[in-house]
């Protein structure tokens, strides 16, 4: 072989004049050069600098002027369906560290089978990941037992047969006084003895679909009191109605019964009546026992409170119930507070999920007062919030006019609302809270539209909003983006698994 040849296979690696007279393509570069020896291969490339400016002011850098992104602070949700960029989004990221919104809180609306739920347990799965603990105090469906287990963390199963929840106990706020300085001592006993007289005249206003008298609620406060006394370790109802039925001079002090025994027993007896309707009807079984499973806020896994097995034509027990669980869930976070302001324990955040709202706030009287609440003072509580339903119809259809109008503020003071499809109705009462551009307007009611029938596959493809939501912050531009699960969060994300298990779904193809 002479010396000027070259070997077969070799023209491929040195590009040149050689390569040309091969016919072969010659090599590229990637975007970061060579990979080879002397390739130039750049093995990080920093981030170029970036500017802001108005459209006029950078109008001669066209076409390399872009609109800015969104902060990649936050639970990542999705990608954003006009640029395809990652979509960092929750309301305490949002709120606490991007400065984004005034609070900690989200609406999201809806139709059902969109995904709302799927991308709230997005949310959750994230901020555990952040080191926030997520309570869903209450779960109607259930929607959020698989996750919250898949994390390790707590479930409480509450309804006749499964679990009790005692009221009159103070749960964690016991075991936190104990450990605190005095001046914080007494207030948190003060705040654990006040939640639970209001949880005992809640449970009576379910009861009698009404509220109670002055009078009665002050005999509940002697008769708590009284209680505290005498009763070792923790009472439940059956003790307190024992206290108002032995009538001691406290009690007979406050009624202005002046040592008449007959006008002691003319202000308790409907009192008295009531309390024994509540451990006697239907939610008695729920809550005349102590407590069954206390909440653990040490486990990071977050807790979930299952009231599933409760039926949904009892509406009295499930609003009891539901008001039972955030008056012990929140006992527990003011614990875990008044713990942290005298640097006893870390300072932690925490993420409440008030899903189905509209149930929530049909289940009985007294539960627009107690979200109403919530919404106005989770800032101080240092809790963040996220409330699901299908439309804003829900929120403005209660009976009350006053509910309806503290309904509606709960939409107005969230920090951020987020839209999955919804039906054009919709769009003026959402324009009230959140105001869309038609553009918008017009891809949120496209969303809602039904799919199409796949004769080949026959059944029905998936629905065009499947996944799809709009984040809106005030007046600012929508940001549109799709969730899209992994493998892994699947097994979590079946909430048709009374449907897909059945075994009537091979006889549906024989039919």
């Amino acid at each position: 072989m002479s010396r000027g040849k070259t070997k077969p296979g070799k023209d491929a690696e040195k590009p040149g004049k050689d390569t040309k007279k091969s016919g072969k393509a010659e090599p590229k570069p990637g975007f970061r050069g060579f990979s080879r020896r002397g390739g130039g291969r750049a093995s990080y490339v920093e981030m170029p600098s970036e500017w802001r400016g108005t459209t006029v002011q950078v109008c001669g850098m066209w076409p390399f002027g872009a609109g800015s992104g969104t902060p990649m602070i936050g639970v990542p949700l999705g990608r954003e369906l006009t640029t395809g960029a990652a979509l960092c989004c929750d309301p305490i990221s949002w709120f606490q560290r991007a400065n984004l919104i005034h609070n900690p809180s989200a609406l999201v609306l809806g139709k059902p089978g969109l995904g709302k739920s799927t991308m709230i347990r997005r949310m959750l799965l994230g901020l555990v990941g952040q080191g926030v603990f997520p309570m869903v105090l209450g779960d109607l469906k259930p929607d959020y037992v698989d996750l919250i287990r898949a994390m390790g963390g707590q479930i409480i199963k509450l309804g006749r047969g499964l679990g009790a929840l005692n009221v009159l106990d103070p749960g964690a706020t016991a075991a936190a006084a104990a450990m605190l300085p005095e001046q914080a001592r007494v207030k948190l006993v003060a705040d654990a003895h006040g939640r639970r007289l209001n949880m005992v005249a809640a449970l009576l206003t379910v009861l009698r679909g009404g509220p109670i008298a002055d009078t009665e609620r002050t005999v509940l406060n002697a008769a708590l009191r009284v209680l505290d006394e005498r009763h070792p370790g923790v009472p439940v109802l059956p003790d307190l109605i024992r206290v108002i039925d032995e009538g001691p001079e406290r009690l007979r002090s406050v009624t202005l019964a002046r040592g008449d025994d007959a006008r002691y027993r003319a202000a308790v007896d409907p009192l008295h009546a009531s309390l024994l309707g509540v451990l006697d009807g239907p939610m008695g079984e729920a809550f005349s026992r102590h407590t069954t499973t206390a909440i653990d806020l040490n486990n990071p896994g977050g807790v979930c409170i299952d009231i599933s097995g409760i039926d949904d034509a009892d509406a009295e027990l499930q609003a009891a119930v539901l008001l039972a669980c955030w008056s012990d869930g929140f006992g527990a976070v003011e614990a875990a507070h008044a713990l942290a302001d005298e640097g006893l324990a870390p300072r932690r955040h925490f993420f409440v999920v008030l899903d189905e709202l509209w149930r929530v706030l049909r289940s009985g009287r007294g539960l627009v007062d107690r979200v109403d609440a919530l919404t106005r003072l989770n800032r101080q509580r240092g809790a963040g919030q996220v409330m699901i339903t299908h439309t804003m119809a829900d929120l403005l259809s209660l009976a009350d006019q006053a509910d309806r109008m503290k309904a509606r503020g709960f939409a107005e003071r969230a920090g951020m609302v987020i839209c999955g499809g919804l039906p054009q109705a919709e769009m003026p009462m959402v324009n009230e809270v959140v105001r869309m551009s038609s553009v918008e307007e017009r891809m949120i009611v496209d969303w809602s539209t039904p799919p199409s029938w796949n004769p080949d596959m026959n059944r029905d493809s998936e629905p065009p909003g499947r996944g799809r939501f709009l984040v809106k912050v005030g007046g600012r531009p929508g940001i549109p983006f799709k969730v899209e699960l992994t493998s892994v969060e699947m097994e979590v994300n079946d909430t048709n698994k009374r449907w897909t298990n059945s075994t009537t779904m091979p006889g549906a193809h024989a039919v």
